[in-house]
């Protein structure tokens, strides 16, 4: 009789359980399994009217239309220099205010300060100090040099690195800090008694550590270089200098010019491509930080 009764409560709570979740399921179902079922959908049909099947036409296309491949280009060298740049700098910056350093607290204001600056805000910030008239070519004048328009020259790219990072270096620096903070204590006094220097530390023991914070900091690193399209979009408009064009404005201007399907494809080759990224990222963490979970 117990055991009749244990199993009805447990399969009511399985019941109860099940009814908790259904509204989040649901969610998900709706805002984002069928919309991207129908992106995919539409990538594959040759417009919204007829809808005529072509397959892998669409992608086809738009691996051979000229502003994609600038695109892809431009955010792929993007990405490339900014993510691991943003990992590095911050990771450098939580291990030297680990340390008992005067100021520690003014540094880690200053540097969470961004966070805090609407996007519009900095972009204005950002014009006046790099327009072909601006403090940066003032500066560059004063001492002998040449000025040039940094956001309309090959040069470009190296104003949105530098917002990316300003942006996003305070955020990472705390993540690594309190990856720091959980480190037992126990091992890095036994190996500094054993004489391990800082160096064989960090690299040996503390990195092993940080390995998931690092998968972590890599993957929203790199989902924010995607997401740099706002910054862009208000200092250069719709059709930027060559070098500053991101995939965002291809999307956003073939959205503009209702061509659907190559959008669609757009959006499903992208999706794709994370995927593959965040699964190597996954996998080389999975490795790496083995010892330590053992």
């Amino acid at each position: 009789m117990n055991k009749l009764k244990d199993q009805c409560g447990r399969r009511g709570e399985r019941i109860f359980s099940n009814l908790c979740i259904l509204p989040s399921l649901a969610g998900v179902l709706i805002f984002f399994l069928i919309p991207f079922g129908i992106v995919v959908y539409y990538s594959m049909i040759n417009n919204p009217i007829v809808h005529e099947f072509v397959g892998f036409d669409n992608y086809k296309k738009l691996f051979t239309t000229v502003a994609f491949q600038k695109a892809a280009k431009n955010t792929a060298a993007f990405s490339l220099v900014s993510v691991p740049l943003s990992v590095i700098l911050s990771m450098a910056l939580a291990v030297m205010l680990e340390r008992n350093i005067p100021g520690k607290s003014v540094f880690r204001t200053f540097f969470l300060s961004p966070l805090m600056v609407p996007t519009a805000s900095v972009v204005l910030v950002w014009q006046v100090l790099f327009h072909a008239h601006g403090t940066i070519n003032q500066i560059i004048e004063k001492f002998g040099g040449t000025g040039i328009d940094w956001i309309k020259s090959p040069h470009g790219q190296i104003i949105i690195v530098a917002m990316f990072l300003w942006k996003n270096i305070g955020y990472n620096m705390i993540l690594f800090m309190s990856a720091l903070a959980g480190i037992p204590r126990d091992i890095l006094e036994v190996a500094e008694l054993e004489g391990a220097g800082k160096w064989y530390q960090f690299v040996h023991i503390k990195l092993r550590y940080l390995s998931p914070t690092i998968l972590f900091v890599l993957i929203l690193s790199l989902i924010n270089s995607f997401k740099i399209f706002r910054e862009v979009y208000l200092l250069t408009g719709d059709h930027p200098f060559d070098k500053l064009y991101m995939l965002q404005h291809f999307m956003n201007n073939t959205f503009n010019s209702l061509d659907y399907q190559k959008l669609s494809s757009a959006a499903v080759l992208f999706s794709l491509i994370m995927i593959v990224i965040m699964a190597i990222l996954l996998i080389a963490e999975d490795i790496f930080g083995k010892d330590v979970e053992n």
